[in-house]
């Protein structure tokens, strides 16, 4: 495969990870500022943490997606590797899905004191997307682990 077939998918995981990485250095600290002179701050704080902790396992997940990238462009698609990379992307979706429903109760309170009821919802898209991601990649990856089996198969007995 030409190795520049791939290109415009690893500009596009790059681009998915510069907005995040611009909220880590520059949206987040400033909530923060503000929140510290209102009543929220000790509801809002934990949910910035939250933010922060999750940023970890999805820039991990975009450095596998381009790690997968990579196999695909050597013709290493259809192995071991990419079985560990979708598996490991799993993991980072699971792992931010778990962060943001133990943020939910505070959701709930930012939620309740500002009357806002679509602050719970935004916390729970943030849950379910990641879920649905979790829920894509196994479904690819037990895909590959077959597809995997069939080539070998189809290659002993040739």
């Amino acid at each position: 495969m030409k190795r520049g077939s791939t290109l415009f998918l690893k500009v596009s995981v790059f681009l998915i990870g510069l907005p995040v990485i611009a909220l880590c250095i520059f949206a987040l600290p400033s909530i923060a500022r503000e929140a510290s002179d209102t009543e929220y701050a000790s509801y809002i704080y934990p949910v910035l943490a939250a933010m922060y902790i999750a940023a970890i396992p999805f820039f991990m997940a975009l450095y596998q997606a381009l790690r997968l990238l990579g196999f695909i462009d050597k013709n290493n698609a259809f192995s071991e590797s990419s079985v560990k990379a979708l598996k490991r992307i799993k993991f980072s979706a699971v792992t931010i899905s778990v962060v943001y429903m133990a943020a939910m109760p505070f959701f709930y309170l930012i939620g309740e004191l500002d009357d806002a009821p679509g602050v719970i919802v935004i916390g729970l898209v943030f849950v379910f997307a990641s879920l649905v991601i979790a829920v894509f990649t196994a479904v690819l990856q037990m895909l590959l682990k077959n597809a995997i089996a069939i080539k070998s198969e189809n290659d002993l007995t040739v």
